[in-house]
């Protein structure tokens, strides 16, 4: 028995990306059970995951349920020590601690004033006093954090830990609505729009899923400011070079164009996902090299 991890629509749920991103980033099995905003109340679709009500939620292998996703950092970290979640090095671990906390608890009008929409981009956003607030403490403890621990790399502590997946909807939100940051936090902000994983979900966010009108705001839009995708093109008809899905193994049902070549998936959804964002997915990659 595995790890089971209950989550929300991709393009809008920034807990569920932080909840997903403790397992995808740390290389932790799960299964995967999705909720549908589209079709009213999250504790509704869940009447399994009780006393959860909101999700991410994961369910452990002995079947204990916890629904608060600082919760399910701590309780990954425990049990999976070699995985990293958190820094070895005490000072760094404390500083990662506290930012993961922060996060949980704070920056409500950033919340509030930008809700996180990956299908979009929007443009000439004025941040009112609350909102420009939450910037600049989110620019001091960002640097105090880098500061602290002198990482070499482009993450807070060290090497990517739980308070970059914190922190991932964040730098979903200040890039979604262009908000203007300090030159070390959009630095920052631009390392978590080129991960590999964060694309992935983002990826996934573009093609799963109807729009919910809901989150939309009404600011001009413009392009998502992450690497630009390689040009794929989904067809209907051509010989992949591939025998089976890259992801799965199944047979092929769906076909991709890109640089002229056919690949062949498994479904729609693993066509689209790759079609949105072909070189976040190592395992598509791994065809094309």
């Amino acid at each position: 028995m595995t790890y089971e991890l209950i989550i929300g629509d991709y393009a809008y749920s920034s807990w569920s990306l932080r909840g997903w991103l403790l397992f995808e980033k740390f290389g932790i099995k799960r299964s995967l059970h999705c909720v549908d905003f589209k079709q009213g109340g999250v504790p509704e679709q869940m009447p399994d995951w009780a006393p959860a009500k909101t999700v991410p939620a994961m369910r452990t292998p002995e079947g204990a349920i916890i629904g608060e996703s600082l919760a399910i950092a701590e309780e990954l970290a425990s049990r999976h020590p070699e995985a990293g979640l958190w820094p070895t090095a005490p000072k760094a671990r404390a500083t990662a601690r506290a930012l993961a906390a922060e996060m949980a608890t704070g920056f409500g009008a950033l919340r509030s004033t930008c809700p996180m929409n990956l299908r979009k981009a929007y443009l000439n956003v004025e941040p009112d006093a609350a909102l420009q607030k939450d910037l600049r403490r989110l620019e001091l403890i960002w640097d105090h954090a880098r500061e602290t621990c002198q990482p070499e790399g482009p993450w807070l502590c060290g090497d990517y830990s739980a308070a970059d997946a914190f922190y991932a909807p964040v730098a979903a939100r200040i890039a979604g609505y262009g908000l203007q940051v300090s030159g070390s936090a959009q630095a920052y902000v631009d390392a978590h729009l080129a991960d590999g994983a964060f694309r992935r979900w983002r990826a996934m966010g573009l093609v799963h899923g109807e729009t919910l009108n809901r989150y939309a705001q009404s600011y001009d839009t413009g392009t998502w400011p992450g690497p630009a995708p390689l040009a794929a093109k989904p067809v209907e008809t051509g010989t992949p070079l591939n025998d089976a899905c890259p992801y799965s193994g199944d047979p092929i049902t769906d076909l991709l164009e890109m640089d002229g070549k056919t690949y062949g998936f498994c479904n729609p959804f693993c066509r689209d996902k790759t079609v949105a964002d072909p070189a976040a997915w190592p395992a598509f990659m791994a065809l094309v090299k």
